[in-house]
């Protein structure tokens, strides 16, 4: 069961162990590398005197980048075959000089250690041509959606397979995470018609999933019965009973519904009346309720409550178990599939209030064989009885932050879980689990307060997972007798910087998406050395930040680079998202529409305009701003763009390094997740490998776990 090898090593590793001691050794051992990974922010580009890209890299870096185009730069970085530049006998690449030394040293020693992400591995069969999602069960996908879906599909059903044939057979597949249900209702559908429990935190995203379920003509549209007549009366009912408020507009009101003729109660619906029957059976209707976001959430939105819905417990920090609340048992009139839409936020791994909502879908189904022309009806779950032995495997697409680990803490946490599958993404919304470090690391930037606010996290669910990882130690060089008699810190610890870079992609850049890209980035760094000029931001009058100042503390691994390069700098601002009167205050545009990027003048109209919004996430107040940047007219912005054209490629340099460096970060967060499924005692086998292409989905990696 499983690949040969627990990791996708990369050529030069045959073991995953020694893979495993030389990424950590190279992560924090290299300058270069902590730095361009989460201690330099592309909005101090255009702030810092000296800038930081003659800071960070040495001059024949620079030298040669100035000369080639920026695609030339990422073929090196990512594609170019290095061994042809081992010989002293080749002077020119691409019509221009061959790529400095060192900085070929750094490309192989990052390129070394990054997992292999090839789909299918080497040595693996070539996956089927044709997909094995039907039409109408693909509906609402996206082409990188279809890739996704149907190989991590069969991935899951081969992986069943193989668990039932050496251990025992998984009864029921659960979806964490579970959104729109592109993946259960593709593995609930024929060929594979699997048992599925969907668990999802949103409302919304369950409805939209039976929705899409009932498009897909997997289940019967509900029955919608109207009377026209007591329609109105509540219509003019409510209009009467409503008054304007100060601000003229009316409040929101939940009135009684009226009955229908059978005496039933009746649910409001865009406009219709929906009878809460259907062929007798009551169908479960669940409302709004209170939302909380479990991925780097800061609070909870208190959402009024509708009609039949379920209180459930919405406290940030809260060890109140949440209560899971099945609210469909869907049939499916093709195959013998199933899925079970349950309620739920995920804490912590224990899926006991989960487990205990389970029911046994073939008890449900009709002694006859549905016409699939005729979809199957709408169960009862009042009637269908609830699983006795359920034999779960816990599988998710693309699970957000901790998701992951909760899903992995799941085998441990709850004894019907036999085994998992989870394929991660979105890096920056994972927490920190050891606090900031009691040591000075290669940083460029000044604190912000996110940072603080993420590195004070201690969260027990965050990273690292491992403890090999969280008892590293750090190879730092003590500065006087005291320091040296001490034990060296301890842990790896990745900044929200880092891990937001992790998530890049850069092997899949082309000319086009890059430029665009690359001109936003810019366009952000130039607006805030307006900011900084106009006020917006203010200068700092000491350099706290400044790499190496305390004498005191340990020092960084020392600089790749040569000692007359090594940056040593006294910073003229006080960074990025900071309020003018020195509190930490961030300072947040986000995204904008597309006509903004179209030159520069607009980009800075529009950022300046959502800035003034009075809904603007900005802390900073608007009037501030607005008198700050007032007088700033068109033709001074484009002055700034003329004056600082030059930066716009050596930003896109410094962007394509700290993307391609991160590569390294994926591989940690991946390795920890492995490294700690190894660690418990009752993980019988565990691997990662590739399960679709990285040219459709860059995260392709899926973590496995199998009980003893």
């Amino acid at each position: 069961m499983g690949p040969d090898s627990p990791l996708p090593l990369p050529p030069d590793f045959a073991d995953a162990d020694e893979y495993v001691d030389s990424v950590l050794k190279f992560a924090t051992s290299s300058w270069l590398l902590q730095t361009l990974c989460g201690g330099v922010h592309i909005l101090d580009f255009c702030t810092r005197e000296p800038d930081l890209y003659s800071a960070i890299l040495p001059e024949s870096w620079r030298t040669w980048f100035k000369d080639q185009d920026i695609m030339d730069i990422l073929d090196v970085l990512m594609r170019e075959d290095l061994q042809q530049f081992d010989s002293d006998e080749k002077q020119q690449w691409r019509g221009g000089a061959v790529p400095p030394k060192d900085l070929l040293q750094y490309i192989k020693d990052v390129r070394r250690h990054l997992l292999a992400r090839d789909f299918p591995s080497p040595g693996s069969p070539a996956p089927p041509q044709k997909s094995s999602i039907a039409r109408h069960i693909a509906m609402g996908m996206k082409v990188k959606k279809v890739h996704e879906v149907d190989h991590f599909a069969r991935y899951i059903d081969r992986l069943t397979a193989e668990i039932a044939a050496e251990r025992k057979e998984i009864t029921h597949l659960v979806d964490f995470g579970s959104g729109q249900n592109y993946l259960g209702r593709a593995l609930a559908a024929p060929p594979y018609s699997k048992h599925i429990v969907a668990v999802e935190s949103k409302q919304h995203n369950i409805e939209g999933a039976k929705n899409m379920d009932i498009l897909a003509k997997l289940v019967a549209k509900p029955v919608t019965m109207v009377n026209k007549k007591e329609y109105r009366k509540a219509q003019d009912k409510r209009k009467k009973g409503l008054r304007y408020d100060a601000n003229g507009v009316i409040p929101t009101a939940l009135d009684e519904s009226p009955a229908i003729g059978n005496g039933e109660p009746e649910i409001e619906e865009k406009g219709r009346m929906v009878n809460s029957t259907l062929n007798g059976n009551p169908v479960s209707v669940t409302g709004a309720r209170d939302e909380c976001n479990v991925d780097g959430c800061e609070g909870c939105e208190q959402t009024p409550p509708s009609i039949s819905s379920t209180t459930k417990s919405c406290t940030n920090g809260s060890t109140d178990q949440p209560k899971a609340v099945t609210t469909t048992l869907q049939i499916y009139n093709q195959g013998h599939g199933s899925v079970q839409y349950v309620e739920h936020i995920i804490q912590g791994g224990d899926l006991g209030p989960v487990v205990d909502q389970i029911l046994d879908a073939s008890q449900a189904r009709p002694a006859t064989t549905p016409n699939p022309s005729q979809p199957v009806q709408a169960t009862n779950i009042n009637t269908v009885p609830k699983s006795t032995e359920p034999n779960l495997m816990v599988i998710s697409l693309h699970s957000c932050g901790n998701l992951v680990h909760h899903g992995l803490r799941s085998l441990l946490l709850n004894p019907a879980v036999s085994a998992v599958a989870m394929v991660g993404c979105c890096y920056n919304l994972m927490t920190e689990r050891l606090g900031p470090p009691t040591f000075k690391l290669p940083s460029l930037r000044p604190n912000h307060p996110r940072l603080e606010t993420t590195a004070n996290a201690f969260d027990p669910n965050g990273f690292p997972m491992s403890e090999h990882m969280a008892n590293y130690p750090l190879p730092l060089t003590p500065q006087n007798e005291e320091q040296a008699g001490m034990d060296p810190p301890r842990g790896i610890r990745l900044n929200i910087t880092a891990r937001m870079m992790a998530v890049q992609a850069p092997q899949n850049w082309g000319r086009s998406d890059s430029e665009l890209f690359f001109t936003r980035h810019f366009y952000r760094a130039l607006l805030q050395r307006i900011f900084l000029d106009h006020g917006v931001v203010a200068a700092p009058t000491t350099a706290d930040d400044m790499v190496g100042d305390d004498p005191t503390s340990p020092s960084p691994s020392p600089s790749p680079l040569a000692a007359s390069e090594s940056p040593r700098i006294n910073y003229s601002s006080r960074g990025p998202g900071l309020s003018s009167d020195g509190t930490l205050a961030p300072l947040t545009i986000g995204t904008l529409r597309k006509f903004a990027y179209a030159d520069f003048v607009s980009y800075v109209r529009a950022a300046i305009s959502k800035l003034l919004l009075p809904n603007t996430f900005c802390a900073i107040p608007a009037s501030f701003i607005s008198s700050k940047l007032s007088s700033l007219t068109d033709e001074q912005i484009r002055g700034y763009e003329e004056e600082y054209a030059g930066r716009k490629k050596e930003l896109s340099v410094m962007w394509a390094l700290m993307a391609f460096s991160a590569g390294v970060v994926e591989s940690l967060v991946v390795v920890d997740r492995w490294l700690w499924l190894r660690e418990q005692e009752g993980v019988g086998e565990c691997w990662v490998e590739a399960v679709f292409g990285y040219e459709y989905s860059p995260r392709n990696l899926v973590v496995v776990g199998v009980r003893k």
